[in-house]
């Protein structure tokens, strides 16, 4: 049974911290880096010294949400923000209780000595050392950090609301996934009402394609395999694939869904090869296939419908062991 989030420990604990780093997980998403940069004006309200450290560079689309370029990724850390990091009384990761969804943030993570807290909406994670404040039933963590705004009485601006909204209506897909409820849009309604404007957001986000993002989807695409009768469909990204698109990583972000999108389908994966030569796994689900479950057998996690792992084998090892498993998974269904 989900256990609410005790909203006055966790205002006890910010109210307690005076410099505080956020962090998000690797590969970071919509909801990751709306639901930081919400919180980061949140917490500045407050009073409070706060930066956003990432593990990876903020994809492409999303920049527009950072203009002051408040987020720095680890690979472009100065040995001054590294002190800052290091002096902070507050380490808050956003959107993962996972220690390989933090990636290389993982080892300064855990090196300090700073309280460590998790604010997040995902089932299943880890013990990396932190407080968790974890709701599953969020439909994203950008909700909670509303839920975190009205439990801090801080009143809700405009500068919080867009990247909030962000937050929430990528991780529900434009609230067409089954994660939404009549509570999403009574959420969504109130950051409407402080001036957030969904049509310019939608355009910043899903109309500003690359032509390698374009060529990319086409090759992925054109490589599916069908399985079970097409009930099972995988595709997947090889280093080579990027290079020849003239994409990055980020404009893999929903191809795995356009695969759910075949009449038949029932799951749905992408392998994405990472530069380190493991693969990152997109579970898909539109049956009652547990996509979390399956994660977790490759040390991953996420939701029911929607699930990432990473694994460390060569392609043809990996891509075997997730077909195995899969359809092992979907003759139960």
């Amino acid at each position: 049974m989900q256990t609410p989030i005790n909203w006055q420990r966790f205002s006890d604990t910010i109210h307690s911290a005076s410099q505080i780093v956020l962090t998000v997980h690797h590969r970071p998403d919509g909801d990751c880096i709306g639901s930081a940069l919400a919180m980061q004006q949140m917490l500045l309200r407050l009073g409070k010294k706060v930066r956003i450290f990432s593990p990876h560079k903020t994809p492409p689309n999303l920049l527009f949400l950072d203009p002051e370029a408040s987020i720095t990724a680890l690979e472009d850390m100065t040995t001054e923000d590294r002190q800052w990091f290091h002096s902070a009384d507050l380490l808050f990761v956003l959107d993962t209780s996972s220690w390989a969804q933090l990636g290389e943030m993982a080892t300064p993570f855990r090196e300090s000595t700073a309280k460590k807290i998790v604010l997040d909406h995902h089932a299943i994670g880890e013990d990396i050392g932190a407080e968790t404040f974890i709701d599953s039933t969020a439909e994203a963590t950008g909700a909670l950090v509303v839920q975190a705004v009205d439990a801090m009485n801080v009143p809700m601006t405009l500068d919080i609301a867009r990247p909030a909204f962000v937050a929430m209506a990528t991780d529900t897909g434009w609230f067409r996934f089954s994660n939404v409820s009549s509570a999403t849009f009574t959420t969504a309604g109130r950051l409407l009402d402080v001036g957030v404007q969904p049509d310019a957001l939608y355009k910043e986000l899903f109309e500003q394609e690359s032509l390698g993002r374009l060529r990319l989807v086409g090759r992925t695409l054109a490589k599916t395999e069908s399985y079970m009768e097409g009930q099972f469909l995988l595709t997947w990204i090889r280093l080579e694939d990027l290079d020849a698109a003239g994409a990055i990583p980020s404009d893999s972000e929903d191809v795995v869904n356009m695969l759910l999108q075949v009449q038949g389908t029932k799951m749905a994966v992408l392998l994405s090869e990472l530069k380190d030569k493991s693969f990152k796994v997109s579970f898909r689900s539109r049956c009652e296939a547990d996509c979390s479950v399956l994660a977790l057998q490759f040390g991953g996690g996420g939701h029911k419908k929607a699930a990432g792992a990473t694994l460390l084998l060569p392609f043809e090892q990996a891509r075997q062991a997730i077909v195995e498993a899969v359809e092992s998974t979907l003759r139960l269904c």
